[in-house]
């Protein structure tokens, strides 16, 4: 696997990272642990260092989960988690957020605990909370490095103005962000603000859901209690639209003799040196289809006939419903 470097003087990684959110929740409740682990495992036999949970997926159960599988193996990860999202264990659709430092001590410590390690890599504030200081927060974080509990600092869906801010009172290691072919928003300034200020970018969802390895062809084909039936995106008038441009990048991609989702990682990962994607899986066979995708070389002519296909903003609907999308650019 080749290695990524966060930020300027960051962490080395594996290009491609696990993202492991879909092994416990949101997809399916239908989860196979068994197979979860086993990919796990596999991960790090293919050399991917990079394993992203958050306190939040189950909630608690992913990083249990995967404090499971890497029992034994701890110095083969590079361990990241989330704290920030508020989930209701009575309403699964209600969020809320909070980053006050109290809230921050007590979900680093029950993070640490179920992922049975003694330190986190690279620990993230999930989503921007608008009512605490986003000083306040990072100078939380950074006492955290200085107690041996975090290595690294890292934000979530944050704007280039808190991005900014944060930096000058600890440098930022890497943002998480979503970012794919269909959904292009960091192009609008926040690339460019990672790539000046030295920090990490990091992809979640970079084959948009799902929906970019052509494998979702009707919304019947996603399990009764999968979120992304409720995803604007995925619904009506805007899944036959996007539909319509996932079979033009599978189009490209069968002219390759690659998988579409291959052609997508590829399309991410050449985006810049900086960028480190998370694609989701939770079975052996699709994440050894997507780490193959680091070893695909996409040249010039290529990449034009990609954004030909699926130009900037193409995607029809927005990425989140209404309530989610306000915890966006914070």
């Amino acid at each position: 696997m080749q290695q990524r470097t966060l930020g300027f003087n960051g962490p080395t990684v594996s290009a491609l990272g696990l993202g492991c959110m879909g092994m416990s929740d949101f997809y399916s409740t239908d989860s196979d642990e068994k197979e979860a682990i086993a990919t796990l495992h596999r991960a790090l036999e293919l050399g991917v260092t990079l394993l992203d949970t958050a306190d939040m997926y189950g909630p608690h159960t992913n990083e249990q989960l995967i404090g499971k599988a890497i029992k034994g193996k701890r110095d083969q990860v590079f361990l990241a988690t989330k704290f920030g999202i508020l989930r209701d264990p009575t309403d699964p659709s209600a969020r809320g957020v909070s980053s006050r430092p109290e809230y921050i001590r007590r979900s680093v410590e029950g993070s640490l605990q179920r992922l049975g390690v003694d330190v986190i890599d690279l620990y993230y504030q999930h989503r921007v909370d608008p009512e605490v200081p986003i000083e306040e927060v990072v100078g939380t974080m950074a006492d955290l490095i200085s107690e041996g509990k975090i290595r690294y600092i890292g934000m979530s869906e944050a704007s280039v103005a808190t991005l900014e801010r944060a930096h000058k009172v600890h440098p930022i290691t890497a943002l998480q962000t979503e970012y794919s072919l269909w959904t292009r928003d960091a192009e609008q300034g926040t690339l460019a603000a990672c790539s000046r200020l030295g920090i990490g970018f990091v992809p979640y969802s970079p084959l948009g859901r799902g929906f970019l390895t052509g494998a979702i062809q009707r919304p019947e084909d996603l399990d009764a209690d999968d979120f992304r039936r409720s995803n604007p995106r995925f619904q009506g008038e805007n899944f036959a639209r996007n539909l319509a441009l996932v079979e033009k990048v599978a189009e490209l991609a069968n002219r390759k003799g690659v998988a579409p989702s291959q052609l997508a990682l590829a399309w991410v990962l050449a985006q810049g040196e900086h960028i480190v994607p998370i694609p989701g899986t939770k079975r052996r066979r699709y994440l050894e289809e997507n780490i193959a995708a680091a070893e695909l070389k996409l040249s010039e002519a290529e990449l034009a006939a990609i954004e030909a296909v699926f130009p900037f903003q193409a995607a029809a609907g927005p990425r989140y419903g209404a309530e989610s999308m306000t915890y966006i650019n914070g």
